[in-house]
């Protein structure tokens, strides 16, 4: 029993550490010339390809299982499901709460202006509201693990690939405000730690507590829903204009996250 849940410890830190230094590294593309621009003109691509994966995961991974735990832990209340919906509803209206109240500035995109230089108080309010979100980046990996390692990888790759255009755009944004690489790396590493903060909370302290991951996981599905539908898809939109190559990626984002789901549940041994 403890040699498994090592194992598990060790998977989520790993998961943990790479989702972290993906948001650095988002920042830090910014510095070599060359790289930012060919990562800027494949970051519309990207978000595409990341929005289509996450909101496959939440739909047909996170939302159903969320609803199913409830049911199995509340079998006397099978028929009546408002409280899974209200934790997800929860979770969506927190990040649109954090995103647009706490960190009104913040946007999943280019966020450099070459003639107008934003404040730093707009920047940093922008970097404190997104650790919310970056915790329960971390929440979701874990819990989702700890209900199924499978769905625990899908909802890492979810988290993954939106990590990138988040240290990004956090980076660019405190660019904007004339700081240079310190800030930079400060403000992304801080996501990125968040990120693992996270994880080893719910590892530690959600994992102990009877039926934790059933008020967890709706939570960071409503959370995630948000970061998809109404972040990354309105960016994409708003990005992707006229390409048809754009909205391809979006599809393409869809059929990825099957072509995984097939391989971890029909190819490997659970």
């Amino acid at each position: 029993m403890g040699r498994a849940a090592n194992s598990v410890l060790i998977q989520l830190l790993i998961f943990g550490i790479v989702a972290a230094a993906a948001n650095m590294v988002g920042g830090l593309i910014l510095f070599p010339s060359k790289l930012h621009s060919t990562y800027k003109r494949f970051l519309k691509y990207l978000l595409a390809l990341g929005a289509g994966f996450m909101l496959s995961v939440t739909i047909f991974e996170i939302l159903p299982k969320s609803i199913l735990l409830w049911q199995k832990n509340n079998p006397e209340t099978t028929d009546e499901l408002y409280v899974p919906m209200l934790l997800i509803m929860a979770g969506y209206l927190l990040t649109q709460f954090v995103e647009h109240t706490i960190a009104p500035h913040f946007h999943l995109g280019e966020e450099v202006h070459a003639d107008e230089l934003i404040s730093s108080r707009s920047a940093y309010t922008a970097v404190g509201g997104l650790l919310v979100h970056t915790f329960f980046d971390g929440v979701s990996i874990a819990a989702a693990a700890h209900l199924d390692r499978n769905l625990g990888l899908l909802v890492f790759i979810a988290v993954l690939m939106h990590k990138f255009p988040e240290g990004f755009s956090i980076g660019s944004m405190v660019l904007a405000t004339g700081q240079g690489l310190r800030s930079v790396l400060t403000s992304t590493g801080l996501m990125g730690i968040t990120t693992l903060a996270g994880v080893l909370t719910f590892y530690f302290v959600g994992s102990n507590i009877t039926s934790a991951v059933a008020y967890a996981l709706p939570v960071s599905g409503g959370v995630t829903l948000y970061v998809a539908a109404s972040d990354l898809i309105p960016e994409v939109n708003h990005h992707g204009g006229n390409r048809p190559g754009v909205s391809i990626s979006v599809f393409a984002g869809v059929a990825l996250f099957f072509a995984f789901h097939f391989f971890l549940h029909e190819m490997l041994p659970h």
